[in-house]
């Protein structure tokens, strides 16, 4: 439904320029938008785009000259990425789940789950025993949800979420398709000192011995998972489940597609792992800690809070709090971009 420039600078919290009686139905990027779109061009940079586009109505940085542009009106985004995260809100019509209600026939609900009202299952959706669903939620096709599992109000599990045994998850919970969540943790041990074991104690280049029984013993996963409110894990990421204790996601925390997040493990409030970072067992993460793609921590470590791990890096040792580290093995990002510098100076002669 077309919606005005004034109407939607208000649910923002922006200011206007020019018309703010314009109208517009859709979101585009500044080269591709037509006349009925609001282009968002929220830096400098696009200006070219937005005056070679049939755009009327955009979304400009302070100080734009909307007449240079072409424009009739345009709504003023000090900060564009926050103005973004609000349209696309106020745009999206939920694809997956409009025009879907109730509970389909092909679902497959244990007698004593609980659903709440308001709540959307798809179909092939299995539900097991003592099972308790908030208010709202909606579940989307080939969705399995274990015993004795809580799930808050509004929660959004797209197709093929797994969802393990007794896990807790608070309200606002979005798990994109293919999430899996309480799954065995990697814990296996051996009868005597393994491979690891060995290769850690050992000094000198000698190879090492066979040992004399190389079978693995499964540790099994008796903890299970806890998650706090407004979590969101992206595709095809995993988060097992604790061994004793559970695993903990602590409010606010974003999880990317393709991330692993092992067992025992601790995030903190508002973290944010991008997309293959890896966590390894029992590892701690402060509130809001950022790691980039691709990176790693060990496990039985600790980062504090506000630490960011660059893209690739891979954290072996614990991390104070508000430490920018980078590298293999991790350092703090100045000393490593130093490092970098000398080894070219070296090369160069």
């Amino acid at each position: 439904m077309p919606q005005s420039l004034k109407d939607i600078a208000a649910s923002l919290g922006a200011e206007t320029l020019g018309d703010a009686s314009v109208l517009v139905d859709r979101l585009a990027e500044p080269l591709e938008a037509r006349a009925g779109d609001l282009a968002l061009a929220v830096a400098p940079k696009f200006a070219e785009h937005l005056q070679a586009s049939a755009a009327r109505a955009a979304v400009v940085w302070p100080g734009a000259n909307i007449a240079e542009l072409g424009l009739v009106g345009a709504i003023v985004a000090p900060r564009g990425r926050l103005a973004m995260a609000g349209l696309t809100q106020m745009m999206d019509d939920d694809p997956v789940f409009a025009g879907v209600a109730g509970v389909h026939p092909s679902a497959v609900i244990d007698a004593t789950a609980e659903i709440g009202a308001g709540a959307v299952i798809g179909p092939f959706v299995v539900i097991d025993a003592g099972v308790k669903i908030g208010a709202d939620a909606r579940i989307a096709a080939h969705v399995s949800v274990g015993r004795e599992v809580r799930i808050g109000a509004g929660a959004r599990l797209h197709a093929g979420v797994k969802i393990g045994p007794r896990v807790r998850i608070g309200d606002g919970f979005i798990a994109q398709a293919g999430a899996a969540v309480g799954g065995d943790g990697f814990s296996f041990t051996t009868e005597g000192p393994s491979g690891v074991e060995r290769a850690v104690r050992q000094r000198g280049g000698a190879p090492l011995a066979p040992p004399d029984d190389g079978t693995w013993h499964r540790i099994h996963s008796l903890g299970s998972v806890e998650i706090g409110d407004n979590v969101e894990i992206g595709a095809n990421s995993t988060v097992d489940a604790g061994t004793i204790r559970a695993t903990r996601i602590g409010h606010g925390v974003k999880i990317d597609n393709l991330v692993q997040v092992g067992h025992n493990v601790v995030l903190g409030e508002d973290c944010l792992l991008c997309a293959q970072a890896a966590v390894a067992g029992s590892a701690v993460l402060g509130p809001r800690v950022i790691l980039g793609g691709k990176s790693g921590v060990a496990d039985n470590i600790t980062l504090g809070r506000d630490v960011v791990a660059g893209g690739g890096a891979i954290v072996l040792s614990s991390v104070p709090d508000g430490t920018f580290v980078s590298g293999h093995p991790a350092q703090p990002t100045h000393e490593y971009r130093a490092g970098l510098k000398a080894l070219r100076r070296l090369v160069r002669g």
